[in-house]
């Protein structure tokens, strides 16, 4: 019989002490948030370096570039690079500097180098760091939307970052084939810097509209102020209007029993900045009064306006009609910008307007504006960059042509012309406000 002998465990009578926990560690002291919590990103923490900068100098690009220098040098292992740089590219808009080449590539100095370099292929597969890579082709992205080629500098700096094969040096590779092939596509470029003067930007706007390269671009009036007897200030905006021969003589055959009609505001835009204009035109003329005129071949050797082509058509299209539908429009006979899309200011561009279209003498104009904007609009400074202040829109009575005001040219005494405000029909009557007496039948 074996007897099992049980072990029993030794310990020592001494029992530890209790210790009281260790006292907390001081509280750092005051000074700037930067170098107490340095591992900590500044945008986060609401510490806007961009919005120090601002209130320190003016929002100028060597501000810029001391805010983004002071974070690249506050923490050498650039904690909180990807908010930053995410912030950055928020605001440069703000400071002017969104179109810099050097400023985009101090961004990208940003990243720590050699930090996010894949070390195999399975890192190379599986996106590296996509964080960060995302950040990288997000200001390359900004460089494109602005019309910004990258440079060398700027594939340095991402083979630097993030090596050979990144989604960063893609993008890089793809800008670098397809901007040179686009750069000059486009056979109307708009101006970089748009003019500052708002008849010189009617011109502009008026010339890259107009269908016809003969169209004159005159300039109706001036932007003056006057003062009256009673020392009050009037301003007078401009009035640009554009006509090619083609138009004039469509008008000058116009029936006088017909009515014009003056539309707008139409909006236009260049690049960041939206201008309005207003069309003088007139309604289609019915089926039984048109009249097919013929073409003429010499008219356009390069681009004909009318061609005959007979086509060898499958077996099964021959019992399909190929059609599209037209929509027929009225004929439009005059174009014009304003600074001021009230009916006064518009009554002054049609008296304008006869001085070389005597037809409009005899012809009714009704005119239908609508409400909404009727300014160049270009950003929250749009009138302040302008040089123009905002103007309201006066319920005024309509400007009789020869009758005293300020804004009309010197010439001739013309004749006055039928000039209406048309009215828009009022809305029909919802279903839940249907008129009294109707019975509705549900059932």
């Amino acid at each position: 019989m074996v007897h099992q002998v049980l072990r029993r465990f030794h310990g020592s009578a001494a029992r530890p002490e209790s210790r009281p926990p260790p006292p907390p560690p001081p509280p750092p002291p005051p000074g700037d948030l930067w170098e107490r919590k340095p591992d900590r990103s500044v945008v986060a923490r609401g510490d806007d370096p961009f919005e120090r900068a601002a209130r320190r100098d003016a929002k100028t690009k060597a501000a810029f570039a001391s805010a983004v220098d002071a974070f690249a040098e506050g923490d050498k292992r650039r904690r909180g690079h990807v908010e930053f740089i995410y912030a950055a590219l928020r605001r440069m808009a703000e400071f002017g500097v969104e179109r810099d080449l050097a400023v985009y590539n101090r961004l990208l100095d940003v990243f720590p180098k050699e930090a996010f370099v894949p070390r195999n292929y399975v890192q190379r597969m599986f996106n590296h760091y996509p964080r960060q890579q995302e950040c990288a082709v997000q200001i390359l992205e900004q460089m494109e939307t602005h019309g910004l080629l990258p440079n060398v500098e700027t594939k340095v700096l991402l083979v630097q970052t993030f090596g050979e094969k990144s989604h960063p040096l893609r993008k890089y590779q793809r800008m670098m084939y397809w901007f040179p092939k686009f750069k000059h596509v486009n056979p109307f470029p708009v101006p970089r810097q748009l003019p500052q003067d708002p008849v010189d930007l009617a011109r502009l706007s008026l010339a890259r509209i107009a269908n016809d390269l003969d169209a004159k671009v005159t300039v109706y009036q001036m932007p003056y102020t006057d003062v009256t007897e009673t020392g009050e200030e009037i301003s007078f905006p401009h009035i640009v209007g554009s006509q090619s021969p083609d138009q004039r003589e469509l008008l000058a055959r116009h029936d006088p029993s017909r009515p014009v009609f003056v539309e707008g505001p139409f909006p236009l835009w260049l690049r960041t900045t939206c201008v309005y204009y207003y069309v003088l035109r007139a309604d289609p003329l019915p089926p039984g009064e048109k009249v097919e005129e013929p073409y003429d071949p010499e008219r356009s050797l390069y681009y004909p306006l009318q061609l005959s082509l007979d086509l060898d058509r499958d077996m099964g299209d021959l019992g399909d009609d190929f059609s599209v539908d037209d929509v027929d429009e009225g004929p439009v006979f005059a174009m014009c910008m304003t600074g001021r899309g009230d009916q006064a200011t518009l009554n002054q561009w049609i008296s304008g307007l006869q001085e070389t279209n005597a037809v409009l003498g005899r012809v009714p104009t009704l005119f239908r504006l609508d409400a909404g904007p009727r300014e160049l609009q270009s950003g929250p400074a749009a009138a302040a960059a302008q040089g123009e202040p905002p103007h309201p829109h006066p319920e005024a009575e309509p400007w009789v042509p020869g009758g005293g005001g300020g804004g009309e040219p010197a010439g001739p005494p013309r004749q006055e012309a039928d000039v209406t405000l048309e009215e828009e029909p009022p809305p029909p009557p919802r279903s839940s406000e249907r008129p009294p007496g109707r019975r509705v039948n549900n059932g």
